[in-house]
């Protein structure tokens, strides 16, 4: 039996920290998109429909995050000859939802800034420069 060939290609590999940080990013952001759909139907419903026009603006900024954060980790995810540009804005706001006490993902957004650090990774993102 004949083993199948393999490719050899001149591209790097993708680090496994790459790999780390899509797979935390796509958990965060559906944690993000699920606590602030929560939070906001548990408000109105608690208000009976008056807390919508009161927590509306307190929740978007999770519910946006959550959506951004998908998308980026379904970039990160593909795979496609130049990867997309390291996110480091997305980390800071990732960050600023301890503000609305979500620990996980201000874990996940400090964790995805010493990912961004390593040498490894911004080699990888670096060839798409």
């Amino acid at each position: 039996m004949s083993e199948p060939q393999m490719l050899s290609t001149n591209e790097p590999q993708r680090p496994g920290l790459v790999t780390t940080l899509a797979a935390l990013t796509m958990a965060s952001g559906i944690l993000n998109l699920l606590l602030s759909l929560a939070i906001t139907a548990l408000i109105v419903i608690g208000t009976i429909g008056i807390g919508l026009l009161l927590c509306a603006p307190v929740t978007l900024l999770p519910a946006v995050l959550g959506v951004f954060e998908i998308i980026y980790a379904a970039r990160l995810f593909s795979e496609v000859q130049l990867p997309p540009r390291p996110n480091q804005v997305l980390a800071y706001f990732e960050i600023a939802t301890l503000l609305f006490a979500n620990l996980i993902s201000m874990a996940v957004g400090i964790i995805a800034l010493v990912i961004y650090n390593d040498a490894d990774v911004k080699a990888y993102f670096n060839r798409s420069a």
